[in-house]
């Protein structure tokens, strides 16, 4: 929706108000030249999906016109240029297999991300995979509980598809080792635009008007919120 021109407008408005704050941007996949000029902007993270570190799962999820190769080329040009770069996958997604997830914690090991973003596999009724089983929240808290041991420093999600699949699916996730959630700051006349899953948790806890209900939720696992930046010292 925005060109590289416009992102990087943004992020230097956002950064001259709030020079403080750390910009995550989760735009997809770019040449390496643009991602260079966002991070340039100011652009402190960028957060994209690997989906899978199976070359033949990912051509199962994805149509030709997009290439595992050229997945894994933005992640470690991201990384390279100098953003906090953040990974992830869907837990129980279409064709995933014991072995492909072997294969991802053994990239995510690898790579050493500053944040991994996984939650359940839910269906949408207007993809392929519409009729696929969802995942399952007890696969994704215990795969977030290994991720803490692969990499005890990383910034991990406890995010809003956990708690779509089971109401103190968030809570859960934090007990597990996850250390962030993520308010959903979208007007509310718009949430249900969101399309990348069926039923998403929309709540007024999400929102930034509503902050003390979510931390009343945090609370009750034995945490609390924190709004510095969170950066990973390595």
């Amino acid at each position: 929706a925005f060109s590289v021109d416009v992102v990087c407008h943004l992020v230097r408005q956002i950064k001259a108000e709030f020079p403080d704050c750390a910009v995550t941007l989760s735009l997809g996949e770019f040449p390496r030249e643009a991602y260079q000029a966002m991070f340039d902007a100011g652009a402190d993270r960028y957060l994209l999906r690997h989906e899978t570190a199976d070359k033949a799962h990912y051509e199962k999820l994805h149509p030709s016109s997009m290439s595992f190769d050229n997945r894994m080329r933005c992640l470690h040009d991201l990384k390279d240029i100098g953003y906090q770069t953040g990974c992830g996958f869907m837990v129980g997604s279409p064709y995933q297999t014991a072995r492909t997830l072997a294969e991802d914690l053994k990239f995510i090991e690898e790579f050493r991300p500053e944040m991994c973003g996984i939650g359940p596999f839910i269906p949408q009724k207007d993809t392929p995979f519409r009729d696929f089983p969802a995942g399952t929240c007890e696969q994704t808290v215990y795969l977030l509980s290994l991720l803490r041991l692969i990499q005890p420093n990383l910034l991990l999600p406890a995010t809003t598809a956990l708690g779509t699949i089971r109401p103190d699916g968030r809570e859960r996730g934090l007990q597990a080792g996850a250390n962030v959630v993520m308010p959903n700051l979208s007007p509310l006349g718009v949430r249900k635009k969101y399309a990348l899953y069926d039923g998403k948790l929309c709540t007024g806890e999400e929102a930034a008007q509503c902050i003390g209900c979510l931390s009343r939720r945090v609370a009750s696992v034995g945490c609390r919120i924190v709004t510095a930046r969170g950066d990973i010292i390595r």
